[in-house]
């Protein structure tokens, strides 16, 4: 029978996407890893791929369709044998783009019986943006609904892998999958099934497990009653894009379940400017440009990473269940981007050259700007760096990007009047704020965190020994 092909759950947050390009057409025959599309997301675009072989029969949501909702059908691929007149039902029940029944998150179990196939993302599986609940470890998570784990992310399989999984009793999230990218298929059921691993467990138990409902949020007036506070013809709707929604929802949530705890200081930047500037100069030449051009956000990033080391009490994520400490120090950087902005993860920043550090970065940016992230390059990292000082602000508080437990907003260098064994000088001066998460991070251990980032900066040879 005809194989459905779903818009599919590109990140944890994705809600819809933009089918920007078909790389496919009706007729194509495509065989698994075949890539057959573009998907726009809030974060970046992204390629998909087929999973099973066939002959594209009919694509449903054409090319440059915005607000596409996960797990709508966009194409269906016909198996070997089937023709044209196998579409005929699987085209009438098809719902039609946009309805509400298409509109479900991809956090929710779908009504509807799961359909044979789905697209993949390439990457797939993408580990959870900052601000989503990790996956639990395959073999220790109870299923809150099958083909979901108990903190309610998706597991990728196939719709018959997950059919034969319900009706023996599998816990999918507790099975390996060795199909395509780890998607779970019939092999590992049937594997599972005879072992008689993965069970899941008892519907009443889970139910026992599941928190208590928490009081009702405060509702925001609606848009009506706040339309109603402006004249006609004095304004204009600009819809949200996808960017500025998980944004939007992403900041409410870091802001009204993390309390926030500020530290600010001082740093002097005099002997880091020198040293920058006597590192540039002695950078290589290729094709008449030098290899690279260390700037202050560098350095700042490289302190911060030494400093988690340095203090790894704060080098944490908070969970429920308890502290989730790190023994890597990956620092995550603000990069604006236009519509909103993104925060790629430098990886093992403590152990990398300021040299290395500065061409990721640039490197970042560049494809940051034309989405061209891949989610593993924005996802993750204990900390973050958001720095204004380009802009010319002096100092700001910035909220912290979860699941990080800190975030380092840094102002702009500044010629200051300080005061030096008992007398007046001028030294270039920024102020930087360290946001803490107060469950995990508290005053004394984030005053230990900055004061360690200051003495990077201002000894900044220390950080090249």
């Amino acid at each position: 029978m005809p194989i459905d092909i779903l818009m599919p759950a590109l990140s944890p947050t994705m809600e819809v996407g933009t089918l920007s390009k078909w790389l496919v057409n009706e007729g194509d025959a495509v065989a698994p890893g075949d890539i057959i599309a573009e998907i726009e997301t809030d974060k970046a675009t992204m390629e998909v791929e087929a999973v099973d072989e066939g002959t594209v029969g009919k694509l449903l949501v054409a090319a440059g369709t915005a607000d596409v909702p996960v797990n709508q059908k966009i194409a269906i691929l016909l198996e070997e044998g089937e023709d044209a007149g196998a579409l005929k039902d699987a085209e009438a029940a098809a719902p039609k783009p946009g309805t509400p029944a298409q509109a479900a998150p991809a956090s929710e179990t779908p009504a509807a019986p799961a359909p044979r196939e789905e697209a993949a993302a390439t990457p797939p599986s993408p580990r959870p943006e900052e601000g989503a609940s990790a996956p639990a470890t395959k073999g220790g998570s109870a299923p809150a609904a099958n083909g979901h784990d108990a903190g309610g992310a998706r597991v990728f399989a196939s719709p018959l892998a997950r059919r034969l999984a319900k009706e023996q009793g599998l816990d999918l999230s507790a099975i390996s999958g060795s199909g395509p990218h780890g998607r779970v298929v019939k092999r590992d059921i049937e594997a599972a099934a005879e072992s008689g691993a993965a069970k899941a467990a008892p519907k009443a138990a889970a139910a026992a497990s599941a928190p208590a409902a928490g009081p009702a949020p405060i509702q925001a007036p609606s848009d009506d009653k706040i339309r109603a506070l402006f004249r006609d013809g004095t304004y204009e709707v600009v819809p949200h894009d996808n960017m500025r929604k998980v944004i939007a929802r992403r900041l409410t949530e870091a802001k009204s379940t993390i309390p926030h705890f500020y530290l600010s200081v001082d740093v002097a930047l005099d002997a880091l400017l020198k040293l920058r500037s006597e590192i540039n100069a002695q950078a290589t030449v290729v094709d008449g440009s030098p290899a690279y051009k260390l700037s202050v956000n560098d350095f700042v990033i490289k302190a911060q990473a030494l400093a988690l080391k340095a203090v790894p009490e704060a080098n944490v994520t908070w969970t429920e269940s308890g502290l989730l400490k790190h023994s890597v120090a990956d620092v995550g950087v603000a990069v604006a981007i236009p519509g909103g902005l993104i925060t790629p993860v430098v990886r093992d920043a403590d152990k990398k050259t300021l040299s290395t550090i500065s061409s990721e970065m640039k490197d970042f940016a560049a494809r940051a700007k034309a989405r061209k992230l891949m989610p593993e390059e924005y996802q993750g990292g204990s900390t973050a760096i958001s720095n204004l000082g380009m802009y010319g602000i002096k100092d700001f508080s910035a909220v912290i990007n979860p699941p990080h437990a800190t975030i380092l907003a840094v102002g702009a260098g500044e010629e200051r009047a300080v005061v030096k064994d008992h007398a007046l000088a001028i030294a270039t001066v920024m102020t930087c704020t360290l946001s803490t998460d107060h469950r995990a991070v508290d005053g004394a251990l984030g005053s230990e965190l900055i004061g360690a980032f200051k003495g990077f900066i201002e000894k900044p040879m220390s950080m090249l020994v």
